[in-house]
C-alpha cells in the first residue's frame, strides 16, 4: 500500500457454545443431520461474507446507514468472522465513536492473533487516533510477521507515522528498511526523500532521487520532488530535466500542474 493510502480489516468476540453428547438416540439423530448443518453454517458464512463486501462497499461511498445495516446483518449471519468485526471497525471509525473502533480492532485481534492484516489495519487505526508509539510497534512487528507478504509497505507506514509525530530520526530509518526489502518501492523513496529534503539534507534527498530514478522507472511524485530539491541546490539544469521529464512522460498528473503552478508561483 502505499503510505497515504493506507488499509485491511479486523475481529469479532468469539462466541462458543459447548454441547455435551449423551449416548442416545438423540445422537444418532445428531449425526444424521450433522451434513445439513454443515451446510447451513456454510450458507451463513457466505452470506455474512457477501454482506461484510457489501457493508464495505457503502461505507467507501460515504453511506453510512446502508454500510451499517449490511456489516450489522454479517455480524449476526457470522460473529465469529474477524473480516466482520474489522470492518465495523471502520465503520464505528467513520462514525467517530473510537471506543467502539478500538473495541471491534481488538476483538478481531482476538480471533485472529496471527493475521498480520488484522494488525496492519489497527495500527493505522491506531497512528490516525494520536497513539503513535502503539501504531509504530504493531507496523514493526507486522514488517516482521512472515505471513505478511508486503513488509515494506508496513515500514512505510512506520516511517509515515513517526514523520506525524515529528520522529524525524526514527522515521528516516524506517523508510530506509523499507526500500532494503523492496528497492523499487516508490512511495518510500519519495517519503524518504521528502523528509531529508524538509529536514535541511539536500545532498541525502538528492542522493534517494537520483538513485531510485536511476535504476527504476520515474514516478510523478519522484520528479516533482527531484525539481524541488535540485532547485534549492541553485542547480538549474537538473531542476530543468526532472521538470521536463516530468511534463513530458506525465502531462497530465497532477504534479505537472503543481510544477506549472510552482513556475508561475516561485515564491
Amino acid at each position: 500500500m502505499s503510505a497515504r493510502q493506507a488499509g485491511s480489516f479486523f475481529d469479532m468476540l468469539r462466541a462458543r457454545g459447548a454441547l455435551v453428547a449423551v449416548v442416545t438416540l438423540a445422537t444418532v439423530v445428531g449425526l444424521a443431520g450433522c451434513a445439513s448443518q454443515k451446510r447451513a453454517e456454510k450458507k451463513r458464512g457466505d452470506a455474512s461474507t457477501f454482506n461484510t463486501a457489501l457493508g464495505i462497499s457503502y461505507l467507501q461511498q460515504g453511506n453510512i446507514p446502508l454500510a451499517k445495516e449490511k456489516l450489522d446483518r454479517a455480524l449476526q449471519e457470522n460473529p465469529d468472522n474477524p473480516q466482520v468485526h474489522s470492518a465495523r471497525a471502520m465503520l464505528f471509525d467513520r462514525m467517530h465513536q473510537p471506543k467502539n473502533a478500538d473495541e471491534e480492532y481488538k476483538a478481531a485481534l482476538r480471533l485472529a492473533p496471527n493475521d498480520p492484516n488484522v494488525s496492519n489495519n489497527y495500527a493505522v487505526y491506531l497512528c490516525q487516533a494520536g497513539r503513535m508509539t502503539e501504531g509504530v510497534r504493531r507496523f514493526e512487528d507486522v514488517a516482521h510477521n512472515a505471513l505478511y507478504l508486503t513488509p515494506w509497505a508496513a515500514y512505510t507506514n512506520a516511517g509515515v507515522c513517526l514523520r506525524s509525530a515529528k520522529r524525524n530520526t526514527e522515521a528516516v530509518k524506517d523508510f530506509k528498511q523499507a526500500l532494503q526489502a523492496r528497492p523499487n518501492f516508490a512511495e518510500a523513496a519519495f517519503q524518504l526523500g521528502d523528509l531529508q529534503l524538509n529536514d535541511g539534507n539536500l545532498v541525502d534527498a538528492r542522493k534517494t532521487v537520483d538513485d531510485y530514478i536511476g535504476a527504476f522507472n520515474s514516478t510523478p511524485d519522484l520528479l516533482l520532488l527531484g525539481v524541488r530539491i535540485a532547485r534549492a541546490q541553485n542547480d538549474r539544469p537538473a531542476a530543468e530535466r526532472f521538470a521536463r521529464k516530468l511534463r513530458l512522460d506525465f502531462p497530465s498528473s497532477a504534479q505537472a500542474q503543481a510544477l506549472a503552478d510552482l513556475d508561475r508561483n516561485p515564491g
